[in-house]
């Protein structure tokens, strides 16, 4: 998904909208203005990152490469970028081998923000942390989202992290969106049954206030061969024929929430 919005991947069908346009059928031509907007933060830094290549001047390469700043100017840019994700200048001439897991994915993100884009897509950028890592990384995207005024698609599967982050959630099932809104209805009372399922999977001290777990029956299906209907319904307990007979379209069902159920919870 993160590959197919920044155009690393080409689409075999469907659209990709951005402020109205659909980039997902921009042709070469048109690609690189987009890009200056959507820029993407890895999940691996360690691979992302040219290990040949110094600090500097990986920050640098997307200014030069879309001739934003030269000379003087672009190393001022640099070490502005530097110092906004906590990077020391005498670190410029250093390769990506001598920083930290946490100090290269501050790189990655300063790399990603030189161009000043309006969309960053985040995929798990922080999975590939230490656990004591990961809160520093996030506040910071945070801070610099506050600064800029930047918008993230921010991919990752800790629940906590996305409750914490997220203003928006669509919540996904075998590369199909099953359900979306604002973050706090769809915490508080999701609607589809499997994003239920993913709530209640999240351990809790006081699970027996809350109740049992819904029942969950099989294997998850292969993405490249769903079942018809509803993907869904071989592990769902509120499953009907119709769930097995027809794909539900999403729907309102309350809160801004939209979900993709024939027999939504309420």
């Amino acid at each position: 998904l993160a590959r197919l919005v920044v155009r690393l991947i080409e689409p075999s069908a469907g659209a990709i909208r951005l402020d109205g346009t659909d980039i997902a059928h921009l042709p070469q031509s048109a690609l690189r203005p987009m890009r200056r907007r959507v820029q993407m933060v890895f999940q691996d830094p360690n691979s992302s990152l040219d290990p040949r290549m110094g600090a500097g001047d990986l920050v640098a390469e997307p200014l030069r490469v879309h001739r934003v700043a030269v000379g003087t100017a672009l190393e001022q840019r640099v070490a502005e970028l530097f110092a906004s994700v906590g990077l020391r200048p005498d670190q410029r001439d250093n390769l990506p081998a001598q920083f930290s897991g946490g100090q290269r994915q501050r790189l990655a993100i300063a790399r990603a923000l030189a161009l000043d884009p309006d969309l960053v897509v985040a995929d798990e950028p922080v999975s590939a942390l230490d656990l004591s890592i990961r809160a520093q990384i996030v506040n910071l995207m945070l801070e610099l989202q506050a600064a800029r005024g930047l918008a993230y698609l921010f991919i990752a599967h800790d629940l906590g992290l996305v409750r914490h982050v997220s203003d928006r959630i669509a919540v996904m099932y075998l590369g199909r969106v099953v359900e979306t809104g604002p973050a706090e209805p769809l915490f508080r009372a999701a609607r589809h049954p499997y994003t239920r399922l993913l709530l209640e999977a999240v351990p809790r001290l006081d699970r027996r206030r809350r109740g049992a777990s819904p029942h969950e029956a099989g294997e998850v299906p292969s993405p490249l061969h769903p079942p018809l209907g509803c993907a869904f319904h071989p592990r769902c307990p509120r499953a009907t024929v119709l769930c097995r007979e027809e794909r539900p379209t999403s729907r309102p069902v309350g809160d801004g929430v939209e979900a993709a159920c024939h027999h939504p919870v309420h």
